[in-house]
């Protein structure tokens, strides 16, 4: 599938989304975070309470990456995809005052939604910007955290998405982020199928595969830990949903597709291989 198919079809889904908020009961079941059993009851109680509900309603993930990491007062935080803005009004609370989390989002609908979320929680250390993930509008070395949820598998270029990441996080920086992997090989037509890329499973990298590119990106420590996995029955409901044959597939899907915390750390210093190091090293004493 093009690049600029798959991006068109995220768009258009996750636009749709936002604006039938208030207008329907849930979202499509093949969408994550909505009817389905890997993307449910991922906050609890007392995450919720305090929010706007149409932020609640339009939490669109597979896990709860602000559980994952002990953010600071002080730090700055960047959430990749931020649709609806959950996890962004979460970590502003973990951060304070003296912090700040930036939304980025490619889509206007989601944006919109996600500001009048800020508006309504009356959260001043939040910024949403427009943009991609696979070239994020912010400097280099200019956050301590990046999060994630259930995005960075819609991407058809994944090694762009960890080199934004890398780079624009500060030395020392995490990677914490909750994303769908495969545990082991799905049939082609699974792939292959659009409604389950924007669903947030064909586009899904193998947990080896996540580590390798985020190694390859500069990454250290890097660890990919499942904690919900699709069974049989999980498996029929989102393949009949996305119209394939669910009981020829389920059996070959079961098992292989979980919900995954993915963390990475950027290193505190550059090695002596970068450029700048090795160009400083040649200079004539």
């Amino acid at each position: 599938m093009a690049a600029d198919d798959i991006r068109t079809a995220v768009e258009e889904k996750y636009g749709g989304i936002a604006r039938s908020v208030g207008k329907t009961s849930c979202c499509e079941p093949t969408t994550c975070g909505c009817g389905d059993p890997i993307s449910s009851n991922l906050y609890t109680d007392t995450e919720r309470s305090g929010l706007p509900e149409d932020a609640v309603a339009v939490s669109l993930g597979c896990g709860n990456p602000t559980a994952m990491i002990d953010l600071q007062p002080g730090q700055t935080v960047l959430d990749l995809g931020s649709g609806g803005g959950i996890d962004v009004l979460l970590s502003a609370k973990r951060v304070g005052p003296s912090g700040k989390v930036y939304g980025l989002d490619m889509t206007d609908d989601m944006l919109a939604l996600a500001r009048e979320n800020q508006r309504k929680a009356g959260v001043s250390n939040v910024e949403f910007l427009k943009g991609t993930i696979e070239s994020v509008p912010l400097p280099a070395a200019s956050v301590d955290v990046i999060i994630s949820n259930c995005v960075i598998n819609l991407s058809s270029d994944k090694d762009a998405v960890l080199r934004e990441a890398f780079r624009v996080l500060k030395p020392g920086g995490h990677f914490a982020v909750s994303d769908v992997v495969v545990l082991g090989d799905i049939p082609a037509e699974v792939r292959r199928s659009m409604e389950l890329w924007v669903g947030c499973i064909a586009g899904a990298l193998h947990d080896h595969e996540y580590l390798t590119k985020l190694a390859r990106a500069g990454f250290a420590e890097a660890t990919v830990d499942p904690w919900r996995v699709y069974r049989f029955e999980d498996a029929r409901t989102v393949l009949a949903e996305a119209g394939l044959d669910a009981d020829r597939l389920a059996k070959d899907v079961d098992g292989r597709i979980a919900s995954a915390f993915i963390r990475a750390t950027k290193p505190s210093s550059e090695s002596c291989c970068a450029p700048t190091c090795c160009e400083k090293a040649a200079e004539p004493v």
